[in-house]
């Protein structure tokens, strides 16, 4: 009993030591050097609200959903629908690296997704827990610059 215990929580441990993770203050500045404040019509705060809701800001972040598909990366950015992983059958939108610790790759696609239809409410998470609420709160102690 103590072992499998002191197995999980090696687990546990080792999972965490993996995870990617970006502060809040430092995302909101490379999306603000990317562009991507006012970035067809959603701000900063948006943004950030997303990256919280879908990975914590974990920008190594995978999940295996039940239609087989993946979420990857700081926006969960699935492949069903925007890229091609080579376990989903998807038109390859993106054609990036999602989990690029440097962003860039995530953000090149995440201006492909809201700028087509649905814009943010692609993302079921946005459209529960971000859209229509104040979220300048986001923003709260971190520099653009």
């Amino acid at each position: 009993m103590m072992r499998m215990l002191l197995m999980s929580l090696v687990s546990c441990l080792v999972a965490i030591n993996e995870a990617k993770l970006i502060s809040r203050c430092d995302l909101a500045r490379v999306l603000h050097k990317e562009d991507l404040d006012r970035f067809e019509g959603y701000s900063l705060s948006d943004w950030l609200c997303l990256a919280f809701v879908e990975s914590n800001f974990n920008l190594s972040k995978v999940n295996e959903n039940a239609d087989g598909s993946f979420d990857y990366g700081v926006f969960q950015i699935n492949s069903h629908y925007w890229c091609n992983d080579h376990k989903s059958h998807s038109e390859n939108i993106c054609h990036e690296d999602l989990l690029s610790p440097d962003l860039l790759s995530t953000i090149n696609c995440v201006k492909k997704i809201v700028s087509g239809a649905g814009g943010m409410k692609n993302w079921v998470a946005w459209r529960l827990h971000c859209a229509g609420r104040p979220l300048s709160y986001w923003m709260t102690g971190c520099h653009k610059e």
